[in-house]
């Protein structure tokens, strides 16, 4: 039977404010192509299939036909809630749902009942487990203990209970955790409670293949237990990662192999740093010029208007920084400590030397002022 490991879709979300819906679409349109030519009898989605709890029609509507897609080529589709997405909204008419081959796990009460699919070699149990917020599902799972572990542990020893009273079934566990010696990037949003995210790899022990959602690398914490990453990067910090899932085979022992399924990418990502006329001019960075690019400029001094100029030869740069050659900061002391005393205009010039490199002008020192003094007038006249 071959299974396609998916997760962290994040429909509804933007790149640093570009719409990504038309790349989402895209995805959908490779992922139903994947399901028919790979013969895919199961598409797994292992939580946030949307980026928020109240997404935006547009993505909700993609989302509705994602499933119905999926669903006409044959293959079951199992989706776990993850942590941004809503668990009541996601699991509205589950049962209803189920019954055109679509199952949304969303709910606790669920995590030890499995959905079993069968081929020649008998049945596989796919126990799909809700994103757990620890302090939410805790008393239902008789946990004293705080924390991810404690839970996701109790969780695994519901499904172990279960899977021991189904001799020869393989199995499958959908799960959104931080899982301990897994790559995050910016993208993900923390999950920490009392001070501990991860989890350790030992607790999806005892099933033949973990899908796992939550990170945004697609990896492998051993042959069984795998992130299949968000299929669109999310945030600069993933340069460098392929997109895409994983094409999950069992045969009658188990495991058989998984194998890397790559999505398409809309517009690649990458960092630029060095001096902005070294970028505007060489042709090392010709091959990025249709990037969407995080560029960190090196001048000494704060160039003058450098987005435009910057967009005139990478007309996709979406964010700008400055880190200036040789520039050495004194953090020793704190904000408050090195403002005590000190006037709101001599702050303010302060500001524009630090990030420009050079002290404000005159009339610039003018301009500031006058400024305070008409806030300070309209504090007064409230």
């Amino acid at each position: 039977m071959r299974l396609l490991h998916t997760s962290d879709w994040h429909l509804g979300r933007s790149f640093h404010r570009e719409d990504l819906l038309a790349a989402q679409e895209a995805y959908v349109d490779h992922l139903v192509d994947v399901v028919r030519a790979e013969s895919v009898e199961a598409v797994l989605i292992s939580g946030d299939l949307f980026d928020r709890a109240l997404p935006p029609v547009t993505a909700v509507s993609l989302a509705g036909e994602a499933l119905r897609r999926i669903a006409d080529t044959g293959a079951r589709v199992i989706a776990i809630s993850g942590n941004h997405d809503s668990p009541r909204r996601l699991g509205f008419a589950a049962e209803l749902i189920a019954a055109s081959g679509v199952h949304l796990r969303t709910d606790i009460t669920t995590i030890a009942r499995p959905v079993v699919l069968d081929d020649e070699h008998g049945s596989i149990a796919v126990y799909a487990l809700p994103y757990l917020e620890p302090d939410l599902v805790a008393s239902a799972l008789d946990v004293t203990e705080r924390g991810h572990t404690a839970v996701l542990t109790a969780a695994m020893e519901h499904v172990r209970a279960d899977l021991a009273a189904r001799p020869r079934t393989r199995s499958v566990v959908l799960a959104h955790a931080f899982v301990s010696g897994a790559e995050c990037s910016d993208s993900e949003r923390d999950i920490t409670v009392g001070g501990v995210a991860s989890v350790p790899v030992t607790t999806f022990a005892g099933v033949d293949y973990a899908a796992l959602g939550h990170l945004h690398g697609r990896q492998t914490l051993g042959d069984g237990l795998r992130y299949s990453g968000s299929p669109l990067a999310y945030s600069f910090s993933e340069v460098g990662q392929s997109k895409g899932g994983w094409l999950v085979e069992l045969d009658a022992r188990g495991l058989h192999s998984v194998s890397a399924v790559d999505a398409p990418v809309p517009r690649a990502i990458a960092r630029l740093r060095g001096r902005l006329d070294d970028l505007l001019t060489s042709r090392e960075y010709t091959s990025y010029e249709g990037h969407w690019l995080h560029v960190t400029l090196t001048d000494p001094t704060r160039p003058v208007e450098p987005m435009e100029r910057l967009r005139a030869r990478f007309p996709h740069t979406l964010v700008l920084g400055f880190e200036p050659d040789g520039v050495v900061t004194d953090d020793a002391s704190s904000y408050a400590e090195r403002i005590f005393g000190r006037s709101d205009l001599d702050v303010a010039t302060d500001f524009v030397t630090h990030v420009r490199q050079r002290p404000a002008s005159e009339a610039e020192r003018a301009l500031l002022d006058e400024a305070f003094a008409a806030a300070r007038a309209a504090e007064v006249a409230v």
